[in-house]
């Protein structure tokens, strides 16, 4: 399964998301985030989406669908929210949803990787 993961400001929460890529067993691993995110790095390939998290609603889902197009093999993504903020969840739920992209929410607990 490929991961999606939105890297937004917080390093505290960054910790969730290279467990993810750690622990997990990805196809491909794709990162949102802004400026502030192209710090992250990880043992592990990703490729790195940059967006404008200030952009109004409406505006970042639309550039989010655009610039996800195409990049998914699968009909299905495995998704973590576990860094952002409710616009920036409702923006990237909604652009993948539009692809159309099954969406299945995915975070690192003290069992491992659960899919919820």
């Amino acid at each position: 399964m490929e991961l999606i993961c939105l890297l937004s400001k917080g390093e505290g929460t960054w910790a969730q998301v290279s467990g993810l890529m750690k622990y997990g067993e990805w196809d491909k691993i794709i990162l949102v985030g802004d400026d502030f995110a192209k710090e992250f790095s990880h043992e592990k390939k990703f490729e790195f989406v940059k967006v404008d998290f200030n952009q109004k609603l409406i505006e970042l889902r639309d550039d989010l669908k655009k610039k996800l197009d195409g990049k998914f093999e699968e009909m299905e993504v495995a998704v973590s929210i576990a860094s952002g903020d409710g616009k920036e969840h409702m923006a990237l739920c909604s652009a993948l949803l539009s692809l159309p992209m099954g969406i299945r929410f995915v975070a690192l607990t003290k069992t491992g990787v659960t899919y919820l």
